[in-house]
Order: structure tokens, then C-alpha cells, then sequence
């Protein structure tokens, strides 16, 4: 042996050897021991579920046949701001103990995460050399860390179901008889995924165009899928109006207008463009400048959704481009996107690593990893944020800089898809022009030939 020869460590290859050996057995393990220290923690720091009470108390009030939009939950006076179809979905956990029920929600909430992880892995096509229940459960037990995953278990909220709904929908087959069930159903449940099904209806409307051109039908998967989601949206819209016919009527033809009753605008929690211009112009409501850049946002948004599924194979993991695209699209435009609505950021993470390890560039690297560490940094929480003080009416510029963190990162993804779906677009069209000539050519001689 050498001097420059490195020794290798015998407990070095036996752990590598296990690991290849037992992946699926180690990462179980890893996510229990993550899960149990996670629920230590939440436990320790006595976390009130307080969404989970209202959910709660909207269902007693569905149940007892009282008025849902007049009704206030816990402390914090906390009012109803859901389609009325929610409160019929909230009804069993009426059936539950207070203790009982946060249980069962805590448990419900960490398998609808190893849900999302592993539909997140099925939508970008990984992994390749490991089993996808062992890259499963390792994601899990480190994604359950990352604040806004942390913030929905730790107040109880639908965030990972109604992000189960959406994936479910998207990773099926574009021709399955109840694709876009999911997104239907979570619209009814709370209104921003419906920003999928009107993604769905404009890459159907641009892939008819396309075959209308080519001579071929309009209709196509994606219009399809739109439909059906509209439809299961409908349905809920259906249920609710015959089982809460006035609670309905308040709510589509008042409470969906009223913004302000999520909360302040301002609240650093608030992590839209409407909240940061707040903290920016140091005003609780923004008013008209937020509906342009509300109008601008969701215009772009949706453009580069739209581009990253129309390019096809040319742009890999397209369909996931497109998914993230959209949501962060909606969690920007929507009056209020709590920090915990952003658990779009596991299928965005997992994308930009996917996209790292395929590009091996090292700037892809760097950004997957930052955008990881930020989810997983609580940072929006280092600046003051007192509730009912309202001290973010008076940021600084660096206190307004950290309580933007995640629509920053929304813009710079959105930059970064539209980028990469520009030049997907742009190689398949040199592609199609490539063909086409030489088509032309080959029919052109298959004339002169007939002609002689």
C-alpha cells in the first residue's frame, strides 16, 4: 500500500453495504424516528391546532343548522371564510374529542405529506436508481421540518390534503375517466386550486387550436380534464346549496368578495403579492395596485404554465413545470397565501433537485439547495410580528425583505420555468420547421415520379 493511497474504514463499507441492501427498511426508520421527534416537538411547544377548532366549529354550526358566516371560533374570534360544500366535509369532526380529533389530524396530516412526497416524485420522474417508497419516506422525514409543512401540522390545516387532490389529478393519465376530480373537489373545498382548472382549459384550448390546424379535432385530454373538474366543482357547489341553501347564498353573493375577513393583509404570515405590497407601501390595503399586480402575476403565471405543457418532450418533467407553476401562481394572486400554503414548495424542491442531478451544473445545485434551506429557515418569523400590534405597517427595508421571502422565490421560479419552457418551445418549433420541408420535398418527388 502506498502513501497516497487512501485506507479505507471496514464500518464504512458494511454501512454503504446495508444502505444498499435495505434502503426501503433504513428510510422507514429514518421517517419514524423524524415523525416521533416531530410530534415531541409540536407536543412540547403545545401547538393549539387553532384552524383545526374552526374547522371543528364549522361543522357543529352545519350540524346544528346555524348561520356559517356569522359564527367565530376560539380566542382569536376566528370566522368562517370557506365555501359552505367545507363545512359538510369539517361535519365528522364533530364525532371526535378535542383530544381525539387533534390526534387523528396530526396523524392524517403525516401520511397526506408521504402522499405528497411520493406523488412529487412520481410528477418529475424520480427516482431512477433507488426504490420510490424509499426516497419516499427519506423525503418525509426531513420535508415534515420545513416551516410552511411544519406551520400546516402545527395549526391543523387542509393544506396537504387539498395538495394530495391536486397531485392525484395531475400525475394520473391525461384520458383517465376521473381525471380532474381532484382539482374539482378541492375547489369546492377552497377556491384557489380552481386557478388548475382554468390552467387545464387554456392548454386544451391551445392544443385544439393545434390540431384544428393540423385538420384534426378540438377536443383533447386536457379540455377533457377540465371539464371533469368543473363538473366535480359544480357537484359541490350542488351538495352544498340543497343541504345549506342560505349559507350558500351568503357566500356567493357576499363572503366571496370579502378579503378582508381571512385577516390583515399586512400579517407576515401573509405571503402574496398582496401582502408584500402592504408591508411595502405601509398600508392595510393596498387597494388598485394590488389588482394590477395581482392581474400581471396571474397573466404571467399562467402563460408560463401553459408554455411548460405545450412543450412537450422537448422540456423534461414537463408536466411538473407546469403543476408548480400554476400553484405558486395562485398562492401569488390570492389575497391572502399563508406561510402554510406554501407546501407547494416539496414538488418545487424536488423538481429543482431533480433538474440538478440531471444537469449537473453547479448553479442548479446551488439554487435547489437555497430555495430548500429558505423553506426550511423560518424566516418570514425573524421579523416582529406580534398579533394585534401590527408592527409590519412600520417595516425597514431589510424587515421587509425577509417577510417576502417566499414570493420571491414564487417570481424566481416562475422566471426560471418560463425560461426553460421559452426554449423548449422554441427547439421543438426549429424541429417542426425541419420537418416540414423535408416532407414537402418527399411529396414533391413522389409527384414528379407519378408524373413520369
Amino acid at each position: 500500500m502506498t502513501a497516497t493511497q487512501p485506507i479505507s474504514d471496514p464500518r464504512t463499507g458494511a454501512v454503504r453495504d446495508l444502505i444498499a441492501r435495505r434502503p426501503t427498511m433504513l428510510a422507514a426508520l429514518a421517517c419514524l424516528v423524524s415523525f416521533t421527534g416531530f410530534w415531541i416537538a409540536q407536543r412540547a411547544a403545545h401547538v393549539s391546532m387553532i384552524d383545526l377548532m374552526v374547522y371543528r366549529a364549522e361543522g357543529w354550526t352545519m350540524r346544528t343548522g346555524r348561520d356559517l358566516y356569522a359564527m367565530v371560533a376560539t380566542e382569536a374570534n376566528l370566522p368562517n371564510t370557506y365555501p359552505p360544500f367545507a363545512a359538510i366535509i369539517f361535519a365528522p369532526l364533530t364525532w371526535l374529542g378535542v383530544p381525539a380529533m387533534r390526534t387523528a389530524a396530526t396523524a392524517a396530516n403525516l401520511g397526506l405529506l408521504v402522499a405528497v412526497v411520493h406523488l412529487s416524485l412520481r410528477l418529475v420522474g424520480r427516482p431512477q436508481r433507488v426504490p420510490r417508497t424509499a426516497a419516499t419516506l427519506a423525503i418525509s422525514a426531513v420535508a415534515v421540518w420545513c416551516e410552511p409543512v411544519w406551520t400546516t401540522l402545527r395549526y391543523g390545516q387542509i393544506n396537504l390534503l387539498l395538495a394530495v387532490l391536486v397531485l392525484w389529478d395531475l400525475t394520473r393519465r391525461a384520458d383517465h375517466r376521473w381525471a380532474g376530480t381532484g382539482i374539482g373537489i378541492a375547489a369546492g373545498i377552497k377556491l384557489t386550486p380552481a386557478l388548475f382548472a382554468v390552467f387545464l382549459a387554456l392548454v386544451g384550448a391551445a392544443q385544439g387550436w393545434r390540431r384544428l390546424r393540423g385538420g384534426g379535432r378540438v377536443w383533447n385530454p386536457a379540455l377533457r380534464r377540465a371539464a371533469v373538474a368543473a363538473g366535480a366543482f359544480a357537484a359541490t357547489v350542488t351538495v352544498a346549496a340543497v343541504a345549506l341553501p342560505r349559507d350558500s347564498r351568503d357566500f356567493w353573493t357576499r363572503m366571496v368578495f370579502a378579503a378582508n375577513r381571512v385577516g390583515h393583509a399586512e400579517e407576515t404570515a401573509n405571503q402574496s403579492v398582496r401582502g408584500v405590497l402592504a408591508r411595502l407601501l405601509h398600508t392595510p390595503d393596498p387597494g388598485g395596485s394590488w389588482l394590477v399586480a395581482a392581474a400581471l402575476v396571474g397573466a404571467l403565471g399562467l402563460a408560463v404554465a401553459v408554455a411548460a405543457a405545450l412543450a412537450g418532450d422537448r422540456l423534461p418533467s414537463g408536466t411538473a413545470w407546469a403543476a408548480c407553476a400554476c400553484a405558486v401562481t395562485a398562492l401569488l394572486v390570492s389575497p391572502v397565501s399563508w406561510s402554510h400554503h406554501w407546501v407547494w414548495c416539496v414538488p418545487m424542491v424536488l423538481l429543482l433537485g431533480s433538474e440538478a442531478l440531471r444537469r449537473r451544473d453547479p448553479r442548479w445545485r446551488v439554487g435547489a439547495a437555497l430555495t430548500a434551506v429558505l423553506f426550511c429557515s423560518f424566516v418570514p418569523w425573524a421579523v416582529p410580528h406580534t398579533p394585534g400590534r401590527r408592527f409590519e405597517l412600520h417595516q425597514n427595508p431589510g424587515e421587509m425583505l425577509l417577510s417576502a421571502v417566499y414570493p420571491l422565490i414564487g417570481l424566481a421560479f416562475l422566471a426560471v420555468a418560463g425560461t426553460q419552457a421559452v426554449r423548449a418551445l422554441r427547439i421543438r418549433r426549429e424541429a417542426l420547421r425541419a420537418v416540414i420541408p423535408a416532407q414537402s420535398r418527399g411529396t414533391r418527388q413522389d409527384q414528379a415520379y407519378a408524373d413520369r
